[in-house]
């Protein structure tokens, strides 16, 4: 997010992933990102809140199995553990079957998870399950 304060972002539209090997575009950057702004830790309503105003760069451990083989429902299970090594992007949050939970887009792509999708469990304070309540961010743009 430091990069993007310095260098305006382009829409995805105007410069799509390739998949392959080659040179950087140099494209017109359209969005910049005026001020990070941290979520409070280890709490369920600053998360929601700062979902609320748009995405949401958060932070869970994904190395268990629990989570690499997530495939639908929410994921309640603290078996996921609460060592941060991956960030991911919530965007959403909502109740399933009673449940509460985040909605949080992969980088792992669709064929991953319920199409590049999970829902984590957003059960109470403290680290959260996967530890999604620990460290994250957003930004304010001008977009």
């Amino acid at each position: 997010m430091e990069y993007a304060q310095q260098n305006p972002l382009s829409y995805e539209s105007e410069y799509t992933y390739t998949a392959k090997d080659g040179s950087c575009q140099n494209p017109t950057g359209h969005v910049s990102v005026l001020n990070i702004h941290e979520v409070e830790p280890k709490s369920v309503q600053a998360l929601k809140d700062a979902i609320a105003n748009g995405p949401v760069s958060v932070t869970i451990e994904a190395d268990r199995r629990v989570f690499q083989h997530y495939t639908s429902g929410v994921l309640e299970s603290f078996l996921c553990g609460t060592k941060l090594d991956h960030a991911v992007t919530a965007i959403g949050y909502g109740t399933e079957d009673g449940k509460d939970y985040y909605l949080v887009r992969n980088s792992w792509g669709a064929s991953w998870g319920d199409q590049g999708y999970i829902k984590i469990g957003a059960k109470k304070d403290g680290k959260g399950v996967c530890g999604i309540q620990q460290v994250s961010v957003w930004p304010e743009t001008n977009y």
